[in-house]
């Protein structure tokens, strides 16, 4: 498994709303072994989470039903992520 960054930030639609949708879709994640560790920004321009995932493809498969992003409410980018120092 490789790790991916997740990217989410936030846009002119996003709704508070989709905040506690959002925390159910990450405790998903962790459920089924996907999620290493997420945050939010303190700016409150959104946050970013980190995830096991098979391949790129696989990643953005995971995430492209998030609610923050099937809302509208972020914009979601995923990186393959290579950890070079702990």
């Amino acid at each position: 498994m490789n790790k991916y960054l997740v990217m989410a930030m936030r846009t002119p639609n996003f709704d508070p709303a989709v905040i506690g949708p959002h925390r159910e879709f990450l405790d998903g994640l962790i459920e089924r072994g996907h999620l290493v560790e997420s945050g939010r920004f303190t700016d409150g321009t959104g946050g970013a989470y980190v995830l096991y995932a098979e391949s790129l493809d696989a990643a953005r498969e995971l995430v492209r039903t998030d609610p923050v992003h099937t809302t509208g409410s972020s914009e979601l980018t995923v990186y393959e992520w290579e950890i070079t120092a702990h």
